[in-house]
């Protein structure tokens, strides 16, 4: 084995898996990560509670801030320090918000067209009632419709044009002999 030195980390080849690994001193990876499961997505235990419940998709920062407060959590826990119990309050409150009486400005799908309803959507179920709005756009043939169907861009980006003048470049020119 030979060995190759570095200012930061030591380089070790090895020539039976012919690969470099690399070996950094300094702050040890943890060997022992907690994973938390709630809603269907796993969190890093060493998390915030308010940051590692928004990577739930559909919740924010002000939802995960709320849920605590209705669940009477300590915002400065980690994810790895929460209780089965605490967790499944958690859960509770996701499923159904308003019986916990957090606002209806939180929710991410008010006036729900089939039901009209205001209604907090976590999950995979968010990207299926995106999917099936975008669907509904397209079948109405609304502006925002057509520009999904088109391709382009729908909340009123800019779109990048041509300039005159010297925005191209030149190819070179072939010689036919």
């Amino acid at each position: 084995m030979s060995t190759e030195k570095n200012n930061k980390h030591e380089k070790v080849k090895d020539e039976s898996h012919k690969s470099e690994k690399p070996i950094y001193k300094g702050k040890p990876e943890p060997v022992n990560t907690v994973i938390v499961r709630i809603a269907s997505t796993d969190i890093k235990g060493n998390k915030k509670v308010v940051q590692g419940l928004s990577f739930i998709r559909g919740i924010s920062d002000m939802f995960s801030n709320a849920i605590l407060k209705v669940a009477g959590i300590n915002s400065k826990k980690t994810i790895g320090e929460l209780t089965e119990s605490e967790i499944k309050i958690i859960e509770d409150v996701l499923k159904s918000p308003q019986s916990f009486k957090i606002p209806s400005f939180l929710f991410n799908r008010k006036l729900d067209p089939e039901t009209m309803e205001d209604s907090h959507i976590i999950g995979n179920d968010l990207r299926l009632m995106n999917d099936f709005d975008i669907r509904r756009l397209k079948r109405i043939r609304s502006y925002k419709g057509i520009r999904h169907n088109l391709g382009l861009k729908v909340r009123g980006q800019q779109m990048k044009r041509f300039r005159k003048g010297g925005a191209a470049v030149a190819k070179k020119k072939v010689k036919l002999k």
